[in-house]
């Protein structure tokens, strides 16, 4: 069987372009942001926050569960959402060491 177009990039780049394909939506960024400052598990209130409804809600927490972003716990009825740290700070560290990387001094660009 043929290559597929990902097998000519890394490992790393291949992370870096799922990930970075997921958080590509303004929403998702919205409820990563939120997460964050309440620093606590929530649950119905990122409805109120991210202002869409419940099922589009629903659909972008799952693409953030599915790269291991968020994690959540069943409470009663409800899903409770928190950030996974450990995933978090991976994911940080992917994007920092792409972009603290300096551009070469070298002659003229363009």
């Amino acid at each position: 069987m043929g290559l597929t177009k990902t097998d000519l990039y890394t490992e790393e780049q291949n992370a870096f372009a799922s990930i970075a394909k997921v958080l590509g939506h303004p929403a998702r960024v919205a409820i990563i942001q939120h997460l964050l400052k309440v620093n606590a598990c929530i649950c119905g209130e990122i409805v109120q926050v991210v202002g869409l409804s419940q099922p589009t809600i629903s659909q972008h927490l799952k693409e953030l569960r599915n790269i291991g972003l968020i994690k959540g716990n069943i409470e009663g009825t409800s899903i409770c959402y928190c950030i996974n740290q450990e995933v978090f700070n991976n994911i940080k560290k992917l994007f920092n060491d792409t972009f603290s990387q300096d551009i070469p001094k070298s002659g003229s660009c363009c």
